[in-house]
């Protein structure tokens, strides 16, 4: 049981951790690895709670069978059937051939999606919303959570020892490395970005169903909360479903700005940097400034969840909307991307039309996104012309923060 830990008294933790994945979904960098979490409870009948990737399957079997020891396995609960946990499944149905299978309707019809045929020798049971299932002294409450993030998903909760198997909820990115609970890591220092990271790409379209998913995890009374990514939570949980409470609203995490340019050859780079200059001599220091060719989606979606402001600092690309850039707003209108404020910087040598392409992809396209009226239009490169609008779009910025501040303390009176 070397990698194997215990989290309560009868329920061990009995996945493993990737450092050699580089592409999360084959799309999203991990530097720092990821874990798949698998959960084994030693009841009057033992249940494995979902499989891990096929990539570290031999580490899961040897866990569980160190675990079991002598013992059979009784149940098998999948959650969630996305490969990167279903996909050891058949593995432990051949070494269990006794065990029974609980899942929801849609999960089964997955698994035979999959070709996970082997599903139709066992004993199959489909829990839906409210279903309860005592293991022993342990008894278990199922949750729909369809769209967080497959319509598949399925929640569970132990009434007994309070423990919320969460599935992708409240998972991150980050292999656990022998860390397992959120209080042997510095979470807010370490872990958050990627958290952030983690669901404004995988889950951050679906913000509704997740409201829906905390109303339900808000009556219960959770001491433990089990993902399948990420740290076990067993302290501070008001801190972990405050933030998943402003993503899934999109409400801005912080007030501050993200600033991110498409430049060509440096002039709107420039701009950029000048802007956040510019705020930051105005006191407001919580900028960000991002190279829409350098820095990967999944991290300007991140920040674009987190920061109250965007300025999108574009040049003008065959009379449109250079590609970067616009593969960054239309990952903003696919992710469904509220209530943030806008502002424009434009570039172009001749028939700058950029501004107003962009500008109608978020009239259009972004729900609740107010776009500044300052916008600042650049020639080639900034010069003198250009002094007054820079300095009125900083001026815009701060004043819709003071407005936005009022609003809301008007709406918390």
């Amino acid at each position: 049981m070397y990698t194997v830990r215990k989290v309560t008294d009868d329920l061990y933790w009995v996945g493993g951790n990737d450092h050699r994945l580089e592409l999360f979904e084959n799309i999203f960098p991990i530097p720092r690895g990821v874990s798949y979490n698998s959960y084994l409870l030693l009841d009057e009948k033992t249940v494995l709670f979902d499989t891990v990737d096929w990539s570290i399957a031999r580490e899961l079997v040897k866990n569980v069978k160190d675990v079991l020891g002598d013992r059979d396995l009784d149940y098998l609960v999948v959650h969630h059937m996305e490969p990167d946990h279903g996909g050891s499944l058949e593995e432990i149905l051949m070494r269990y051939p006794n065990v029974k299978i609980i899942s929801s309707e849609q999960g089964f019809d997955f698994m035979r999606q999959f070709g996970f045929n082997k599903v139709d020798e066992h004993e199959q049971i489909i829990v839906k919303e409210g279903d309860t299932y005592s293991f022993g002294k342990h008894n278990f409450a199922f949750v729909e959570a369809p769209m967080v993030h497959w319509p598949e998903v399925i929640l569970s909760y132990d009434t007994t020892d309070k423990v919320l198997f969460s599935a992708d909820a409240f998972g991150t990115f980050g292999a656990l490395d022998g860390k397992l609970f959120n209080d042997e890591v510095n979470f807010d220092r370490d872990w958050l970005d990627d958290a952030r990271r983690y669901y404004t790409n995988i889950v951050g379209k679906y913000g509704p169903f997740v409201q829906d998913v905390l109303k339900k995890a808000s009556t219960l009374d959770i001491k433990y909360i089990c993902p399948l990514h990420g740290p076990v939570w067993r302290s501070d949980l008001g801190y972990l479903i405050d933030k998943y409470d402003k993503w899934s609203s999109y409400v801005p995490e912080e007030e501050g700005v993200m600033i991110a340019y498409a430049s060509m050859y440096g002039n709107t780079e420039y701009a950029a940097e000048a802007l956040a200059g510019q705020l930051c001599e105005k006191g407001m220091t919580n900028v960000v400034v991002h190279d829409v060719s350098k820095t990967d989606i999944s991290e300007l979606i991140s920040d674009t969840f987190k920061y109250s402001h965007i300025v999108l600092a574009s040049v003008t690309y065959n009379l449109g909307i250079y590609p970067n850039m616009k593969d960054f707003i239309n990952d903003m209108v696919a992710l469904n991307v509220q209530n943030r404020t806008i502002a424009i910087v434009e570039n172009g040598s001749w028939a700058c039309t950029v501004g107003d392409k962009m500008q109608d992809v978020i009239d259009e396209e972004l729900k609740l996104c107010d776009v500044l009226n300052d916008r600042v239009t650049i020639n080639s490169s900034l010069n003198k012309a250009n002094e007054n609008d820079m300095h009125g779009l900083v001026d815009a910025i701060i004043d819709s923060m003071k407005k936005n501040r009022e609003l809301q303390e008007k709406l918390n009176s």
